[in-house]
């Protein structure tokens, strides 16, 4: 890891900026579309369903989602990749125009992948993109970007994560968030802890308190401004495979209580992703958490749970585009509603 810098201090006026920014991404209880599979994930959700894996298709697909009549009633931004950043639409308006036009935010997805984590235990990983990361922010600014995301992969199981990877990975967080912040972007911080194996609920929620502890730390070290990010955690829940899965009312209290035990209280909000779980569980989680509350405002940044109906629909057929559309209309609507 590099050597943490000496956090330096962001004038007022463009903190206000951010902060303004931050919490129209939360406002009204809109939430975030995740569309920013890499090209190469992206390419297999393709061929999944008889699509060909092409970067016209990749393009086609992305601009059905982000032209979705009236999307901004529900959604506050959608967050891209690299390449779907630099691409047009059909008309020729380039994606973060279109999106604008909209009445949305662009968000920009800027790490790249993650890698083994030396020292670390068997399948643990570290979140790469640190290296020339405050070059790329300031692109993605010009380019019409108004706020990023980093996604660090936490691993549940014996031993796991440890105290490496938690650390790691909350250290490249944070360094990310400041930088993001330093360049005039909104970072959204997203620490997954994986839902895969067996676990209890109560499993997940000590791994949850210790990893966003353990962020929170490193985010104040860093001078991170709470007040200007957005944090993207994963809902607790019980293990994928679990004989005793819990109830939205038990997700949705284990989640708040964790947040309430390890987040500041001027955060500007909380978008939950959807970790793999199917839009209608995720829809009632969401729901009951919004119901128990807490000090911010509590939303989403759902990727698959939203997008899969729409590509099944769409299928790549230029018929078909309006049954897309509708299908991610659908999902949208369930979550919010």
């Amino acid at each position: 890891m590099t050597t943490t810098a000496t956090p330096t201090t962001v004038p007022t006026t463009a903190t206000d900026g951010l902060r303004a920014a931050t919490a129209a991404l939360v406002a009204d209880g809109r939430g975030v579309l995740a569309a920013d599979e890499s090209p190469s994930t992206m390419s297999q959700r393709l061929k999944a369903v008889g699509v060909p894996p092409t970067e016209e298709h990749r393009r086609a697909y992305r601009e059905l989602l982000v032209t979705a009549e009236a999307l901004a009633t529900d959604v506050s931004g959608v967050i891209l990749c690299d390449e779907t950043v630099r691409q047009r639409l059909a008309d020729g308006r380039a994606f973060p125009v279109a999106i604008a036009e909209a009445g949305l935010a662009t968000g920009i997805k800027v790490d790249t992948g993650t890698e083994p984590l030396d020292g670390a235990d068997d399948g643990e990983t570290i979140t790469r993109g640190l290296d020339g990361l405050a070059e790329r922010v300031a692109e993605y600014a010009v380019l019409g970007a108004r706020f990023a995301k980093w996604r660090a992969v936490l691993h549940l199981g014996a031993g796991r994560p440890s105290s490496r990877a938690l650390e790691a990975n909350a250290e490249a967080l944070a360094r990310y968030a400041r930088t993001c912040q330093d360049g005039g972007l909104v970072p959204i911080v997203e620490p997954e802890l994986l839902a895969a194996g067996g676990h209890r609920l109560e499993v997940c929620a000590a791994a949850t308190a210790r990893t966003l502890a353990t962020l929170a730390r490193a985010l104040e070290a860093h001078g991170v401004d709470p007040a200007a990010m957005v944090l993207k955690p994963n809902m607790v829940t019980a293990g994928e495979g679990s004989r005793a899965p819990a109830g939205p009312g038990e997700v949705a209290r284990a989640t708040v209580d964790v947040l309430r035990a390890t987040m500041p209280t001027d955060l500007a909000g909380v978008a939950f992703l959807s970790g793999g779980q199917s839009s209608e569980t995720a829809a009632a989680n969401l729901a009951a958490i919004r119901r128990r509350g807490g000090p911010w405002p509590l939303t989403f940044s759902f990727g698959r749970a939203l997008v899969s109906p729409a590509l099944h629909a769409w299928r790549g057929d230029p018929t078909r585009v309006g049954d897309g559309r509708a299908a991610l209309l659908r999902e949208i609507e369930r979550v919010t509603s």
